[in-house]
This record gives C-alpha cells, structure tokens and sequence, in this order.
C-alpha cells in the first residue's frame, strides 16, 4: 500500500487502503460516488499542505484532487469572475491573477495548498482572509447526492472557518468563483508588520506587485514557505490565533496582541502565547521541531513519526494552557489523530 507520506508537506503519514486520483470535476465526483456507494471512507486530497495523518494511514479510498483549470468572465464595471477548478495550485493562480491585472489576493501569497482548500479554511493572512473575494463554491453534496453551489453569504465564513469546515466530510469542493477588482494598486495595507515591509502607513495602498513580493518575504522568513525539496518538513501554522471573550482578553499581559473583532471578541497571537509560556524556537522532540524561524510552524526534520509532532504540539498546548488557560486549537487537519 501507498505510503501517505509522500502527499503530505510534514512528509508523515502511514499508509492508503487506496488512492485514486481525480483529473476532473467529473472524475472526482465518480469517484467519491463509487467510495460512498461501497460504504468506504473517504479522504480527500489537495496539496496536503495542511494535514497531519497518523502512522497508521487512514482505512479507506484516499481521492488526490488535481483537477486544473479556469474560466475567466470579465466585466468593466465589476471586475472579473473566475471560476478555478478545486486542484489548482493556490499560490500559482494568485501569481497568475497579477500577472493578468487583477488584485485582492496579493496578501495571501505563499500561502500552501489548492484553490479546493482555500474557503474550507477561509485561508488568510496579513489583514485578509479569501472570504473578501469569493463570490460562489461549486460542490458536490455527499448527503443529498447531488452539485450544489454556495453563495458567499452560504458558505458561513468566519475566522478560519466555513460551513464546509463545519460539517466535514459532506461538501466535496468542485471549483471556486472568485469576483476580483481590475487594478493595480492593492487592498488597504490593514497589517502593521507588512506595512513594515512596504515602508508605508496603514491604510495606504501599494502596487499588488510590491505587496505580493514583501509578503513572501515575510513568509520565507518565518518558515512559512513551503519547499518541498528542502531539508526541512513543514504544514505551515499548525495552531489558530485564539478568539477570545473580552472577559478572557482582559486576564492577558497589557503587552500581548489584541485585535478586536466585529462580534465584540479578541482575537490574539498564538505565537505571542507560545513564546511567553516557555516555548522555544528550535525545541525538538526525536525528529520533529518547533521550527527555528517561528513557533507556529511545527516541522519534520526527516525522520519525525506523526506521532512525534502529535508529543510536541501536546507538550506547546500544555504549557501555553498552563501559563495563560487557553488551550489553542489546531489549524492543521488531524487525520487518525488527536491533541488531547
């Protein structure tokens, strides 16, 4: 059997019953058909980018999502609709979206993964999350049997979080339709340390070419870069910035981040609690390391187990919950395993 390792950024992962893999909208929606006909488990597949399977696999048909292309509506007034297929390379069309002239993804550069990944998670970074340009998601509905489209308002976005997120496993992601200006100047820089980087003040915008460019920057030196060449294992953020009631926010250090949030909460920097319970850059445990460029990242070294980088996210939660009494959450998809 096929080692899910070898799909996997963290480069961990036991072993497949099977694994198929779909090249088309219609490929993947046969197949999850046929698994869910024979009563098989299923795991769908993008860039495994963000995704920790135990070393005992997973016990049912794994679908590899590398369905490719994109249609394009343009529109003077409202800019273009682009519809992308589920297994496209997430960073690759953002690249590309510049390169045609469009902006609003730029602060989500470098981000890992596939177009089908991106509004499971509401992906975002520096200030923006995807929810700002997604305007439908094409699925299939396990449940019901049947494609069924999302509109943005549908698809319940929230911080890292979508209706597709809360009911795992039902909504398989066809394609996603995004709605982007045509321009070449950027969103409003909203993030002080990207705003750093450019050399500007909040709220002015900069060329989608210079914000694309610093983000990667940033993103690469942090680690948060995926190579998968490189010596070094990684999914990128394995924890999610804790939102927080005020009555919770307000027990923290004056010093630590606070960004409000519409619903009145607090959101703030699992990395800031991270560092201020004892957790440090560089600490390992058998093969697996909180990375030595920032602690969000947990890492592989070569030879970590699952189970390795499962010990070392336990003993970061315990200390961050020891210290300040949040218990942070994984951004990660734990496959066959858990934090607690």
């Amino acid at each position: 059997m096929e080692q899910l390792s070898s799909f996997t950024t963290l480069r961990v992962g036991g072993p497949a019953r099977k694994i198929v893999h779909a090249h088309s909208e219609a490929e993947l929606i046969e197949f999850v058909k046929a698994a869910d006909s024979a009563k098989e488990p299923i795991l769908i597949l993008g860039g495994g980018s963000n995704l920790l399977i135990s070393d005992a696999g997973f016990a049912g048909t794994v679908i590899r999502v590398e369905s490719k292309g994109n249609a394009l509506d343009y529109d003077a007034c409202s800019g273009g609709m682009i519809e992308v297929s589920a297994g496209e390379d997430w960073d690759k069309f953002v690249e590309i979206s510049i390169e045609k002239g469009f902006a609003d993804l730029e602060s989500l550069s470098g981000i890992p993964g596939t177009v089908g990944g991106a509004p499971i998670q509401n992906i975002g970074a520096y200030g923006h999350e995807v929810s700002e340009t997604i305007a439908r998601v094409k699925t299939y509905d396990r449940s019901k049997g049947k494609v069924k489209t999302f509109t943005n308002t549908e698809c319940k976005f929230s911080y890292r979080n979508s209706i597709f997120k809360e009911q795992p496993g039902r909504y398989v992601i066809l394609t996603v339709t995004f709605q982007l200006r045509k321009g070449a100047q950027s969103l409003p820089i909203t993030y002080a340390e990207l705003a750093k980087q450019l050399s500007v003040n909040i709220g002015d915008q900069v060329e989608v070419t210079k914000v694309r460019e610093a983000v990667l920057k940033l993103r690469a030196s942090k680690g948060m870069l995926i190579n998968l060449e490189n010596e070094i294992h990684s999914a990128g953020s394995f924890f999610v910035n804790p939102i927080l009631s005020k009555s919770a926010a307000d027990k923290l250090p004056a010093d630590a981040p606070r960004w409000p949030q519409n619903d009145g909460k607090i959101k703030t920097s699992a990395a800031w609690l991270m560092e201020h319970s004892g957790v440090v850059k560089g600490e390992k445990l058998a093969g697996a390391q909180i990375s030595d460029k920032h602690v969000l990242a947990l890492t592989n070294s070569g030879d970590a187990t699952a189970e390795d980088i499962v010990e070392l996210a336990k003993r970061a939660r315990k200390k961050v919950y020891e210290k300040f009494g949040i218990k942070l959450e994984a951004e990660v998809q734990l496959v066959g395993v858990n934090l607690d």
